[in-house]
């Protein structure tokens, strides 16, 4: 399968639709959004194109491509509107490697098996091997990047995930 990985939305609604247009362009099967979609976040600036009313509208008709895992930010209202199911995290096997999705604010308690672990939270693009034995990978944020980093998301295709900014740049790529 190919799979769009994406984190830290942050209610921009630009970010959505340039999501959704690679997820189409790219004939992804899935999105694997990481969390933080529709609150900014009380450390966050207000992004340009702050709309989490139109993210919503955007996000929902691909409620069955989208595999949601629950952000530092979000809150319980935001399951009321979208219509998509947000997991606190996601253990399974994905293209035929066990992997572990979380946000990443509590990445420093995580003391699974998987060899593979997607995240997001910290806003800064990564693919680098954890001491505690699993690779991990952020894509950093496609709305508020830091450490000066570029707005990003990732690409998983077989064995191969890459990284990329929102102008087609690639950052990282990681091979199993």
């Amino acid at each position: 399968m190919k799979y769009l990985i994406v984190s830290d939305i942050h209610g921009a609604s630009d970010s959505t639709r340039f999501i959704l247009e690679e997820f189409e362009k790219e004939k992804c099967d899935k999105i694997l959004l990481l969390g933080d979609i529709l609150y900014h976040g009380p450390r966050n600036d207000l992004p340009p194109f702050y709309n989490p009313k139109e993210v919503i509208k955007l996000l929902n008709p691909y409620k069955d491509k989208i595999l949601c895992i629950k952000g530092n930010c979000e809150a319980e209202v935001d399951q009321m509107v979208l219509d998509f199911k947000i997991l606190d995290s996601f253990d399974g096997i994905l293209n035929d490697i066990e992997v572990h999705l979380e946000h990443g604010h509590h990445l420093d308690l995580y003391h699974g098996t998987s060899p593979l672990v997607l995240f997001g939270h910290t806003h800064i693009p990564e693919c680098i091997w954890d001491e505690r034995g699993f690779y991990k990978i952020n894509p950093g944020s496609i709305t508020i990047p830091k450490n000066n980093s570029k707005r990003g998301y990732g690409i998983w295709e077989n064995h191969t995930i890459t990284l990329y900014t929102m102008d087609h740049e690639e950052i990282a790529k990681y091979t199993y």
